[in-house]
């Protein structure tokens, strides 16, 4: 009797654990993600059409492993095709959030923080939600077209996504933007900003994640940027300023904002922190995939608490 007890027991926490390691983001599977999205024979930036749908394949690919839906979002740029990619979960709900980050890099480079980090972490956070009970449709997009020549125009593939959803009047809650995630320094003086004085409230460490929205983002910003706080998933900070501000809207979350949704960026603060950023040095090997792994499991815990 002592004996089947026991056994029960081992049986019990084995389940527990495999539930636990089910819903926290896996470091092998990250760097794999990584591998497959940087070692790649030509370079993601918008010249090389072939290479963009490999990578777009590559990411359907894993999405379809565990989404309700999947599908590419193509349209024309200069006469070549472009692919944004999305997976849906809680299709039934009629609200929705979306997650988004590009997987295009600027010139010629594996753009590993710039951003590999950020559709590694899609990746892996469409695994952690499969199966989730959710109150919102939850929408993974990854975007082409980030990059210059592209920036800041209409053939953004997140310009592409926020306009369909303006247009057929879709629900959004709200946008989160997973820009450069996975870089991370604890040296001093590794961490710059667009003003000076603003390593006094925020240190000059690199060893944090940055949630950033402008003033009047929205109350899903305002409300995320908490919830993700409260986490306690990775070292946080959270930053407000005026969108003119250098850095503010340099991602995807501008053209959310443009069509008036609520949206927020995620990142590891770019060129102030990474001296790799837009440099053929931004490699796999300088990521710090333990700490983004982090960074993962704190937007699932927010989403889906």
């Amino acid at each position: 009797m002592i004996i089947q007890r026991q056994i029960l027991a081992v049986i019990f926490l084995l389940l527990v654990n495999t539930c636990i390691a089910t819903t926290i983001a896996d470091t092998t599977r990250i760097k794999a993600h990584l591998v497959t999205l940087t070692k790649t024979q030509a370079f993601r930036n918008f010249k090389n059409i072939d290479q963009l749908s490999i990578t777009a394949d590559y990411i359907k690919s894993v999405f379809s492993q565990y989404a309700d839906s999947v599908y590419f979002q193509e349209y024309m740029v200069e006469g070549q095709v472009y692919k944004n990619v999305i997976c849906s979960y809680g299709i039934e709900n009629s609200k929705r959030i979306i997650v988004g980050a590009h997987y295009d890099v600027c010139g010629n480079q594996e753009g590993a923080d710039d951003n590999a980090s950020g559709i590694a972490g899609l990746l892996e956070l469409s695994r952690l939600l499969k199966g989730q009970k959710l109150s919102y449709r939850i929408d993974l997009v990854a975007y082409t077209l980030e990059e210059p020549p592209y920036f800041q125009t209409e053939n953004m593939g997140s310009y592409i996504h926020a306009k369909s959803l303006s247009d057929n009047k879709v629900d959004v809650v709200g946008m989160v933007c997973l820009e450069m995630i996975g870089y991370f320094k604890d040296h001093k003086k590794s961490q710059a900003y667009p003003i000076g004085v603003l390593s006094l409230f925020y240190g000059n460490k690199g060893n944090y994640i940055t949630l950033v929205r402008k003033f009047g983002a929205g109350q899903f910003a305002r409300k995320f940027s908490r919830k993700y706080k409260s986490t306690k998933a990775v070292r946080t900070k959270r930053f407000k300023g005026p969108a003119s501000l250098q850095g503010v809207d340099f991602s995807d979350h501008l053209n959310y904002w443009g069509f008036g949704f609520s949206a927020l960026m995620i990142t590891d603060t770019a060129f102030y922190r990474n001296p790799n950023y837009h440099q053929s040095s931004d490699i796999l090997e300088t990521l710090d995939i333990y700490r983004l792994s982090k960074v993962i499991n704190g937007v699932f815990k927010t989403l889906t608490s």
